[in-house]
């Protein structure tokens, strides 16, 4: 095992390209072939009769069939962790209220009635304070920020002390970078448009937007069009151009605001059933981490990437009218999160004790994200 990098000599890029934590190694690479490259991986579990243990699982997930990103990042990451195993785990994914309801996958992996699930943890933080931090918080850390927090600091070892007495085990496996802010039926030029302002958006967002006088809704991805179009709701934060235009928001909603404040980059989450997962060998849990590492820098590209394409196709084709936030607004968002995260640790113990590890880290990354990718922008 290689020893953690030193923060001051990580990459810039921090990529999931090695993961140590505590007790756990966690191997990642370009393929599944990497996994063949540990040369002290125990071997494979057996039966009686040396046949390698085969096992079934079920995977429930929070979102809706064919999200780009979402479903399609939950659909590959089970296909590689079969893939990686030469089949002795298969995985039987179930979309959003096939199995169990979007805001219901927690309970479920936590019951054991499925053995995964794929989702986001702001999605608990009504029964779990601390949740947020650990998918994203806004004016938070990016998806390389995190990751560094995650893999170099205290990140998971916070995470996993957080879900443990739900016999659940998290792992990063997935992140959508930087988001939009909404899109919206209402013109949204003044902290003054904010009141009243019906607007779907989860996570610690909510809170902001209800100091500013938004009505904020909890609406699931499944009936988000539908309340949008009904007028349920006048804004709705999804995710960004590429999930945002195969889900038709443009069709429903005249602008579409940005930058994402409330979500700089939020981390999907694979949660285990910890149980099961300890039943496991020794083997195939490495490789469940292995390819949850692989997935996560799978699915930040396939959001670089995907964005990139749609932004075009919404500006060009539909015409979409794009928007940034005043800064008046944007300010006054700073402003009330600030006070919202403050408020969320006076009232949680544990809320606290995260909220003081991840301030202090992100503003650890502060002087060298100005001299290199802040000063780097300035100039290309």
């Amino acid at each position: 095992m290689n020893p953690a990098p030193d923060l001051n000599t990580l990459s810039h890029a921090l990529l999931p390209c090695w993961l140590m934590k505590r007790r756990h190694l966690l191997l990642t690479g370009a393929s599944a072939a990497a996994l063949a490259a540990c040369s002290d991986r125990p071997e494979p579990s057996a039966t009686a009769s040396g046949t390698a243990t085969r096992v079934q699982w079920r995977m429930a997930t929070s979102w809706p069939p064919d999200s780009p990103g979402l479903s399609a990042s939950a659909a590959r990451l089970a296909a590689r962790i079969g893939a990686a195993s030469g089949g002795r785990i298969q995985i039987d994914v179930s979309d959003a209220n096939e199995v169990v309801p979007p805001f219901g996958v927690l309970d479920a992996v936590a019951e054991g009635t499925v053995q995964m699930g794929h989702s986001a943890a702001y999605y608990w933080q009504s029964r779990l304070p601390a949740a947020p931090f650990f998918c994203t918080i806004p004016f938070g850390m990016r998806a390389d920020e995190i990751s560094a927090w995650f893999q170099t600091g205290n990140g998971l070892a916070f995470w996993e002390e957080l879900y443990a007495p739900l016999g659940v085990l998290p792992i990063p496996c997935g992140n959508t970078g930087v988001q939009t802010a909404a899109w919206s039926n209402r013109e949204i030029a003044s902290l003054e448009d904010l009141q009243g302002l019906k607007i779907r958006i989860p996570g610690l967002g909510a809170a902001v937007l209800s100091k500013l006088g938004a009505q904020p809704l909890a609406v699931p991805g499944t009936q988000l069009l539908q309340a949008l179009r009904g007028g349920q709701i006048d804004a709705a934060e999804w995710l960004a151009p590429m999930n945002d235009l195969a889900f038709g928001l443009h069709r429903v909603a005249r602008y579409c605001y940005y930058p994402g404040w409330q979500e700089p980059g939020a981390v999907l989450e694979c949660l285990l059933h910890k149980p099961s997962f300890d039943a496991l060998s020794a083997d195939l849990q490495t490789i469940i981490r292995a390819c949850c590492a692989e997935e996560y820098e799978r699915c930040r590209v396939e959001f670089q990437r995907g964005n990139v394409e749609a932004l075009k196709t919404l500006s060009d084709t539909f015409k979409t009218e794009f928007r940034r936030l005043p800064d008046s607004v944007s300010e006054a968002l700073r402003r009330a999160s600030t006070r919202v995260l403050d408020e969320l640790a006076a009232r949680d113990a544990f809320a606290a004790r995260v909220l003081a590890d991840y301030r202090a880290f992100q503003q650890a990354l502060g002087p060298w994200r100005s001299m290199s990718e802040t000063a780097y922008e300035q100039i290309r």
